[in-house]
């Protein structure tokens, strides 16, 4: 069995001054594939975390078949199946007047597109074989790989008129250690850092833009819990329920192994902050909804909290902005710089899955760069070139998951829905194929479909 509790040996740190083809900031499923996927191509890659491995990551821990096709591409899939993981094969959805739909994962169009159905096991786990597989694959192409070295700075310089971004300052031990400041060069840095990464905030910052939109960003709050009834074994359904008392939020029960649920709720942060009473806070929202419910309290009955799993985090969603100033969801790349995953504010808003696209925007990037070609630094219209084909392939997907996140904070609609979708075959049938097809969430939104499937009998 693989482990993944043991810290990872990442080698020296390069001198100070250093220069690489490429730097990426932040070791998470992003950052790791896009040096990995960089290497690959031939690229001297330095791979810069803040953290020490290992290290927990608080998400709902779905991983589902876009990301498992990258993971098997890098050579990290047996790994991951060494450890402990639970097989998702369907998704239950819950409405506010108790109705239920199990949706089953549409096995024929995933491995008709040579993708795998879903997995779901903590990020502590799934994150340690990628850095760790992105350490091995760096050291054997020439790169390095440093952690525990938060960037303070992200560098840029006046080229032909225009703002370049040209590398990174970075400090182990944070602000207030006396270790000596670091500074790396590259002819490309990758910004793969969260929701807060440096690079993003660079970016958007020196083209005047807003980061962060409370509209499109979500707050989370998750819980592992033990013996959760209805959830037993190592193979079936995750849930998302969608209850009157959590609106516009959802609550969710991930397995992420035989015996452990992953128990949490999101809401929007500009939501959120309209509530009162208990809905302020979704730690306390979620305390009743385990404890009082009538639908949930007897499910937790004989449960237990796992200690010291309560946390809390932040989603940007991909939600397309009304009034953005610059491409979708936001600028994310610029001379000098491409951002990846949260840091490229591209979490789905309808289900909160991040790590697919973070590791399709990963690989992508190794796309538009190339290490001779621009080793002068990544110019401009290449950075273009990144923003259009990440909106061309994940704009439709995004903008649909858009309209149902709105449309299911809706009660008496979600109700409707649901109700219909479990006695109705064609729209569960529907629901399923949504899941891996673009083209099959654009019939959601016709008025003759919605027609037939949801107001005739």
């Amino acid at each position: 069995m693989e482990a993944w509790e043991q810290p990872i040996d990442t080698g020296e740190v390069p001198e100070d001054g250093s220069h690489f083809d490429v730097i990426v900031v932040g070791g998470g499923p992003g950052g790791s594939a896009a040096a990995a996927y960089n290497a690959l191509n031939g690229s001297k890659v330095l791979l810069i975390e803040k953290d020490v491995w290992p290290r927990d990551k608080p998400c709902g821990d779905a991983v589902g078949g876009k990301s498992l096709s990258h993971v098997e591409e890098l050579g990290v899939l047996p790994m991951i199946q060494a450890t402990p993981y639970y097989q998702v094969d369907s998704i239950v959805f819950g409405s506010p007047n108790g109705s239920e739909v199990r949706v089953m994962l549409p096995k024929e169009s995933y491995e008709a597109k040579g993708l795998l159905s879903g997995y779901a096991l903590p990020r502590v786990q799934f994150d340690y074989m990628l850095f760790k597989r992105a350490t091995e694959l760096l050291r054997e192409n020439g790169g390095s790989v440093i952690q525990g070295f938060p960037v303070r700075e992200v560098m840029s310089e006046v080229d032909g008129g225009a703002q370049r971004i040209v590398g990174v300052s970075c400090k182990s031990g944070g602000k207030r250690s006396d270790t000596p400041e670091l500074t790396f060069t590259a002819s490309v840095t990758i910004g793969a850092g969260g929701y807060n990464c440096p690079v993003s905030r660079k970016i958007v910052e020196l083209h005047d833009e807003p980061h962060k939109d409370n509209e499109h960003f979500c707050g989370g709050y998750r819980e592992y819990w033990e013996n959760v009834e209805g959830l037993e074994g190592q193979e079936g359904p995750i849930e998302i329920h969608f209850i009157e008392e959590v609106l516009p939020g959802y609550f969710w029960l991930f397995p992420v192994r035989e015996g452990v649920v992953n128990v949490g709720i999101g809401m929007l942060i500009s939501e959120q902050r309209k509530q009162k009473g208990m809905k302020k806070s979704l730690k306390q929202i979620q305390k009743w909804v385990i404890e009082e419910h009538p639908k949930f309290k007897k499910r937790f009955s004989a449960s237990k909290l796992v200690s010291g799993s309560e946390k809390g985090w932040q989603l940007p969603f991909g939600s397309p902005r009304k009034n953005a100033p610059s491409y979708q969801p936001r600028r994310v790349a610029m001379a000098g710089a491409m951002a990846v995953g949260d840091a490229a504010s591209l979490v789905d808003p309808f289900s909160g899955e991040g790590i697919g696209n973070a590791l399709l925007t990963a690989k992508m990037t190794s796309r538009h760069f190339d290490r001779e070609e621009h080793s002068a630094g990544f110019p401009e219209e290449a950075a273009v070139a990144y923003m259009e084909e990440m909106w061309d392939e994940l704009g439709k997907e995004l903008t649909n998951s858009s309209k149902l996140q709105r449309m299911m904070k809706i009660g008496w609609l979600t109700n409707w829905f649901i109700k219909k979708a479990s006695k109705k075959e064609e729209i569960g049938k529907m629901m399923s194929e949504m899941i891996a097809s673009k083209d099959a969430q654009e019939a959601l939104w016709s008025k003759w479909f919605l027609f037939k499937t949801l107001v005739l009998p």
